[in-house]
């Protein structure tokens, strides 16, 4: 089947850097848009489109823009965290159907590692005057316990096991081990995983994902240039953003904002959840896999645990592989923001150029969804589906 694609994705850049103690995250940034603009055979001067999100540092667009010597027509600057920069595909999709730019460069860079920054064990102050902060502040809340109580409530309302979610790193420590940018690449066994240290009941540390530095990005064009230039031409066709909270009191915190993100992304794009070849699923927590594929609906909400155990998740053996660069678990999280490599390993994956360890055969058809903010709380999901013409 043959759909109509108002853009494409013509350019996908990571840097292969874990730990740069030795460069600013300005820098990161522009390493990453040359990174991306060669592999699309595209100059800076083509850029008229600029998209970033809270890591940009100092005034975002403002900074950024000046930094590189960039000539726009348009920029976005939407936050909402580690989903942004899967949101800002759509946007650039959107913004190009519009006649608003030609050329979009999207970018994330990051130094967690090298700032020495211990995320998810001290309350989130991201934000002291948000709406909730002073109620929730009191309760302590990290972003480790907030996952672990999410984890603790499915494996309460479902029956979902320690040795289930264990699966899901298992299924990314196969695929880092061909990574040779990858921070964790020895293969790890399910007693691996709930054998390392309890951090937040029932999450333990290999449920985790790494701190790192690093970064990447896109490059978006409209169909005519795509088509004029020498690389596989890997088209946006559904797109899928949205936000969810605590719906005024009507919390249910074994359900992520996919749910929605999803069902508007495969309507758009006119496919299913069977359809898919190969899914990028954001993973700063096993849980937060498992919760995605669920409200994804790659299976039935609760039947998580059982889809991923048993290497469901691992390319080759599996039903669904996923991250086979080996994701937030295992390869990185640049920025404490895992949505940017998630469409970069999706384009690797639909145009054939992932390790031929863990390449999809006849990868046609490819999603990539990410979560930002906190589950459990307050969050964003962004989803796209892309398609290889």
């Amino acid at each position: 089947m043959t759909r109509k694609a108002s853009a494409y994705i013509a350019g996908a850049f990571e840097h292969p850097t874990r730990k740069a103690p030795d460069k600013s995250v300005a820098q990161l940034h522009a390493e990453v848009a040359i990174g991306a603009l060669e592999d699309a055979g595209l100059t800076k001067h083509d850029v008229d489109g600029y998209f970033c999100a809270g890591d940009a540092p100092g005034t975002g667009p403002l900074s950024m823009v000046d930094y590189m010597n960039l000539r726009l027509r348009h920029v976005d600057s939407t936050n909402i965290g580690g989903s942004s920069y899967l949101l800002h595909v759509a946007h650039a999709a959107e913004a190009i159907a519009a006649g608003k730019c030609d050329v979009a460069l999207i970018t994330l860079a990051g130094r967690p590692r090298s700032q020495g920054a211990e995320r998810g064990i001290a309350p989130r102050r991201d934000n002291p005057v948000q709406p909730d902060f002073e109620w929730e502040h009191a309760f302590g809340l990290t972003t480790l316990n907030t996952y672990g109580m999410c984890a603790m409530r499915h494996m309460y309302e479902f029956g979902t096991t320690s040795e289930q979610l264990a699966w899901i790193k298992v299924a990314a420590s196969h695929h880092a081990q061909h990574n040779p940018n990858a921070m964790l690449r020895n293969v790890v066994t399910v007693e691996d995983v709930i054998n390392s240290p309890m951090v937040a009941d029932p999450l333990h540390r290999l449920d985790s994902c790494v701190v790192s530095d690093g970064g990447g990005a896109l490059i978006v064009v409209k169909p005519e240039i795509a088509r004029s230039l020498k690389r596989p031409l890997i088209k946006i066709i559904g797109t899928g953003e949205a936000v969810r909270g605590q719906l005024g009191g009507a919390v249910d915190i074994t359900t992520s904002a996919a749910v929605w993100s999803g069902a508007t992304a495969f309507a758009e794009a006119g496919v299913t959840a069977a359809d898919i070849k190969y899914a990028s699923i954001y993973d700063s927590f096993t849980i937060t896999v498992l919760m995605q594929i669920e409200d994804l609906g790659f299976c039935e909400k609760g039947r998580g645990g059982e889809f991923v155990s048993g290497g469901n998740l691992i390319a080759g053996v599996g039903r669904l592989p996923f991250n086979t660069d080996g994701g937030g678990l295992c390869n990185n999280h640049p920025a404490n923001r895992g949505g940017m490599t998630k469409a970069i390993e999706a384009v690797r994956q639909l145009r054939g150029e992932a390790h031929p360890a863990v390449q999809v055969k006849n990868c046609a058809l490819a999603l990539a969804n990410g979560i930002g903010g906190q589950l459990g709380t307050r969050h964003g999901s962004a989803t796209l589906i892309l398609e290889r013409e």
